[in-house]
């Protein structure tokens, strides 16, 4: 099997507040406050393993560089499900956003990350038909946010 080539609905909400408290415990000791923001019928067409490999990603970055808070939103638009996760960190400058995505790419060399995460992000966004987009978050931040297919309810 090719990774990121699997469909099948995952439901959003119940699969990010698991992920947002298993990243909250591995982040325990920098008491970072993790929350999310999603509704119940929002599910992905994206197998739960791609999933979590990319809000994984997007939600440990944002918890490394966070001062305190990680915010987690989703909301359907068209055919697309818009999930964003927001920090309120230092923020990536907007001449670095295109180099941070890319595989091997770290902007901080202080950090334990590396340089993955966001290509790995971007990569199975894109086999799915999605994008990742890279943006500074009101009042400071980041804001990764990522266009995932939609499962369409047959009925």
């Amino acid at each position: 099997m090719q990774l990121g080539t699997s469909r099948a609905a995952t439901p959003l909400r119940p699969a990010m507040d698991d992920l947002a408290d298993a990243i909250a415990r591995i982040h325990a000791d920098r008491a970072v406050h993790i929350t999310t923001d999603i509704a119940d019928d929002l599910p992905v067409m994206m197998d739960a393993q791609d999933l979590d490999e990319v809000a994984g990603n997007l939600v440990d970055n944002a918890a490394r560089h966070a001062r305190s808070t990680v915010t987690i939103t989703a909301m359907a638009e068209g055919r697309h499900i818009r999930l964003s996760v927001t920090d309120d960190g230092p923020g990536i400058p907007e001449t670095d956003r295109l180099r941070a995505t890319q595989a091997g790419a770290r902007l901080d060399e202080r950090g334990d990350g590396h340089g993955f995460g966001l290509a790995i992000a971007r990569e199975l966004a894109e086999l799915h038909g999605g994008t990742l987009m890279l943006d500074e978050a009101p009042g400071g931040g980041l804001s990764a946010t990522v266009l995932l297919p939609r499962a369409v309810r047959t009925e």
